[in-house]
């Protein structure tokens, strides 16, 4: 089981489950999903966390390394892309629309 930062699944997979399983750790993978690295947190075992997404049909995965100003997309069956120094970050054509604005998460704090 894993559980990421952020995530969204398909209107359509939500309405097939049970009202138990709704109540519950929702027992499929979200069809995309974010993570956002911390200070804490090995990059290796993260993108080794975003790979399992993608094995488990994530079509959209976003890694999100602040210190390293990058963000590292995955999509089934396509080389990891990296990001760097970006002003923002879209999920075309996956979630048609849906635009990151990343300034604020380059900030340091």
């Amino acid at each position: 089981m894993r559980s990421p930062d952020a995530s969204w699944i398909r209107r359509s997979r939500l309405d097939a489950l049970d009202t138990d399983q709704k109540r519950a750790f929702i027992p499929l993978c979200p069809d995309f999903v974010i993570e956002l690295r911390s200070p804490l947190d090995s990059l290796g075992d993260l993108q080794r966390k975003m790979e399992e997404y993608a094995a488990a049909g994530a079509i959209l995965g976003w890694l999100i390394d602040p210190d390293a100003r990058t963000v590292h997309v995955y999509r089934p069956e396509h080389d990891v892309e990296v990001l760097r120094d970006a002003d923002q970050v879209t999920a075309d054509p996956e979630l048609h629309g849906f635009v990151l604005g990343l300034r604020t998460i380059w900030q340091p704090i």
